[in-house]
């Protein structure tokens, strides 16, 4: 007689057909038998997420910590900053009059570190790295990734990464100051500015050992996608969020080596004397012996990781997206196949649009026209998911709850962010708008604050399958509405700004007759984004604060969801599920179906249902 195992109160399925991976050596407590095992040095792909995303939460705050500092700056310039000098030490210039100002070599110092450690820290290790770690073996019906002991290594390389950058914020040379995109001969030259000696040097050690994490991340979450997928689970049954992972995965491993290639020929350049990046350069009027190279092959090499870099950030975004929006509008993803062949589609683009980047550097024009049309092309696949997630939405039986709002205002940012962006994709139109505040907003929106809002959506919907208890949701909607208002308030003048001619990277503007009369924008810029950070901090306390006294999940599936991270225990054991493993009949959105509401993966399809169609 078949055993009987229950996993929802209302459904009741056979054990047969299930399939066990590696079962015998995931024993649960047996497994892990002491904290440093358990937190520390865990192998569990559920831990290691967890690692991922709480110190991607310590670098958000370093992070948008540091833009407070250089807002500010570019806000109030006129007003003293002595009172931060205690933190900020001798960045902090005192005038005899005892008047504050910021170094303008700590500013550039602050804004490079900002970037770097934003997109790389933040958004690729905290984004992709939790939520690759925690949902593919989950969701694909896998104890755990192809090789935990891979697995928990690449978190280390990060936390290594991160110790080596967070050192360099601290060497008396200052940290690296060249720009988050490290262009020679800044970067190349020790002796070009006090933010590129030592600093710059653990800024790239720092990156080699933060690709080395990324690179055995990936090969484990494409080894774990291909070769461990539960009876039943093929390719055209997984979830969005799988698809996003899996791809974002394969890019990573494409690009990020041509990165370390520039790396170590910049290296060369800096402690070697070697002319790969530099050559005809001058310092205080004296020729340098360097000949033969060019700024320009690093841009290429930077670039070719660069933009591939976009989709990286921004594709679990959107699979985190897709997810979240289907199981809280309670309807299946419009669309599935089109969303796959979109994700691949922009996969592929995202190689061949990188020289959009590099309009300025006097590529070809002719060359510059490959560039353009490829860019607005990859506009098409990214319009294609749009439209979908909002045919998803459309009569959809809403729950507006937190991971249900920023799923939304994702798809809101990413909308309003991607449409400026076919304006710098036109390289007539990128000479004007390159190096002004245009960009910066579109940058901003359509990739940090977009990729932020995949990010919360995420955290909010499977907080209760991380930690077994839900975060605050009136705590939660202030953040949502807090964030969305205030990334308009910051980025959307930004845009204004930008068409008068009003230049990034600038240290202050109301020294120019030009530009003083925007000094009310930069005001209402800096204040917008002290309150877009008070209500990140809520979040964070939120967070902490839900781990240990959030309301108790009780029920095993408290979205209703289809997919097979809501079969296991409230309290997932190492190996995920006690018993065997379950088979998967149906595709991952059978939402409102033969009257009923949702029909999880696990159960068997009727013989009135058509099995062609999933």
């Amino acid at each position: 007689m078949a055993e009987i195992l229950k996993y929802q109160p209302d459904v009741i399925i056979e054990k047969e057909g299930f399939d066990d991976h590696f079962h015998e050596h995931h024993e649960g407590d047996k497994y892990q038998s002491n904290f440093l095992s358990t937190y520390l040095f865990s192998m569990d792909h559920k831990i290691i997420a967890r690692q991922f995303l709480i110190t991607g939460i310590f670098w958000a705050i370093v992070g948008a910590a540091m833009s407070l500092v250089f807002r500010m700056q570019l806000g109030f310039p006129e007003e003293s900053m002595a009172w931060i000098k205690p933190l900020l030490g001798k960045w902090i210039e005192i005038d005899p009059d005892g008047v504050g100002t910021l170094s303008p070599d700590f500013y550039y110092a602050l804004v490079t570190m900002h970037g770097t450690i934003i997109v790389f820290f933040v958004l690729t290790a905290g984004l992709s790295g939790t939520f690759s770690n925690f949902l593919i073996p989950l969701q694909l019906g896998a104890r755990d990734m192809a090789s935990p002991f891979l697995n928990m290594l690449s978190y280390w390389f990060f936390f290594l990464a991160s110790v080596v950058m967070f050192i360099s914020l601290f060497v008396s040379t200052g940290p690296f100051a060249g720009g988050w995109t490290a262009y020679p001969p800044l970067s190349a030259l020790p002796q070009a500015s006090s933010g590129s000696g030592a600093g710059m040097t653990l800024w790239v050690v720092s990156l080699v050992f933060f690709v080395v994490s990324v690179l055995l991340g990936g090969i484990n979450y494409i080894t774990t996608v291909l070769n461990l997928r539960t009876k039943g689970m093929s390719m055209w049954r997984m979830p969005l969020t799988i698809w996003a992972f899996f791809i974002t995965a394969v890019i990573g491993l494409l690009s990020f080596p041509v990165l370390v290639s520039g790396f170590l020929m910049l290296t060369m350049d800096r402690a070697l004397g070697t002319s790969f990046f530099l050559s005809d350069i001058y310092i205080a009027g004296q020729a340098l012996d360097y000949a033969g190279g060019s700024p320009i092959l690093y841009q290429h090499l930077f670039w070719f990781l660069g933009h591939p870099e976009v989709y990286i950030i921004i594709l679990p975004a959107m699979g985190i997206v897709s997810e979240v929006m289907s199981v809280h509008a309670r309807k299946p993803i419009f669309g599935y196949r089109a969303m796959v062949y979109s994700i691949l589609a922009i996969a592929f683009l995202s190689f061949i649009v990188w020289a959009h980047h590099m309009f300025m550097a006097g590529v070809n024009p002719f060359i510059s026209n490959f560039f353009v049309l490829f860019t607005l092309i990859i506009a098409v696949p990214s319009a294609v998911k749009v439209f979908n997630w909002i045919a998803t939405l459309y009569k959809g039986n809403l729950r507006l709850n937190t991971p249900m709002l920023f799923a939304i205002g994702f798809v809101s940012m990413f909308i309003s962010g991607g449409l400026t962006g076919i304006f710098l994709g036109n390289s007539a139109i990128d000479i004007v708008m390159h190096d002004n505040y245009f960009v910066v907003a579109h940058f901003h929106i359509v990739m940090g604050v977009a990729a932020f809002f995949g990010m919360f959506a995420g955290v909010y919907h499977w907080f209760p399958k991380m930690f077994g208890r839900f975060m605050n949701e009136t705590i939660g909607k202030i953040h949502f509405w807090g964030t969305l208002i205030g990334a308009y308030a910051i980025f959307w003048p930004m845009h204004y700004m930008g068409m008068a001619g009003v230049p990034r990277r600038y240290y202050r503007f109301d020294v120019f007759d030009t530009f003083r009369h925007f000094d009310t924008m930069n005001k209402f810029i800096t204040i917008a984004a002290i309150l877009v950070f008070a209500v990140s901090l809520l979040f964070v306390i939120n967070f902490f604060y839900s781990i240990y006294k959030g309301k108790k999940v009780e029920d095993q599936n408290p979205w209703q969801a289809n997919t097979l991270e809501w079969s296991t225990p409230i309290h997932p054991v190492h190996g995920n599920w006690p018993g065997k493993i379950p088979s998967v009949h149906r595709w991952s959105y059978d939402y409102n179906k033969d009257e009923r509401e949702y029909i999880p993966q696990y159960v068997p399809m009727t013989p009135e249902e058509a099995p062609e169609n999933h």
